[in-house]
């Protein structure tokens, strides 16, 4: 009998390419004429982003650029989790953007028990970050694909590693 075949549902952030948005977006910013004279930047730390500017205007501008950025880039907007803005010293404002990266166990559940109402011959396992799905026909993995693509889980999903 043939092995099954298998793939991996994970929610991965290419760094390098969101650190190359980052610089976009603060190079787009120094340009801007609202910018002018202003102290706002975006700085991205380890798994995070901190805003920082004089007011809620420009904060939400450097979001929506940095949105721009990242959908140019090819990264999904979806991986960011803002934070509310709190006042920092200076009179300006601060904001903290959590990126989230691998999927949540409650996330994982969900997108387990939507594979399992699909009512196909395909196993859902959980494992740490990711979902490995097999099957033993390729079919029914690439009809697993197409749905979990149509469905909105409220991150971004990738599929890899199809065997």
């Amino acid at each position: 009998m043939a092995k099954d075949s298998s793939f991996d549902i994970v929610s991965e952030v290419d760094m390098q390419e969101m650190d190359n948005a980052v610089n976009q977006a603060m190079k787009e910013i120094s340009q801007r004429y609202d910018f002018k004279g202003s102290s706002a930047q975006i700085v991205l730390e380890k798994d995070s982003l901190k805003l920082n500017a004089e007011d809620d205007y420009k904060i939400k501008a450097m979001v929506d650029i940095l949105k721009g950025k990242m959908i140019k880039r090819n990264i999904s907007t979806k991986c960011l989790n803002p934070g509310k803005i709190d006042n920092a010293s200076g009179g300006n404002l601060k904001q903290n953007i959590e990126i989230q990266k691998g999927l949540s166990k409650e996330k994982a559940k969900e997108v387990a028990s939507y594979i399992k109402d699909l009512k196909l011959k395909v196993q859902a396992q959980i494992m740490d970050d990711k979902v490995r799905v097999s099957a033993p026909k390729k079919d029914d993995l690439q009809i697993v694909i197409q749905n979990l693509k149509s469905k909105d889980f409220d991150i971004d999903l990738q599929f890899i590693n199809l065997r």
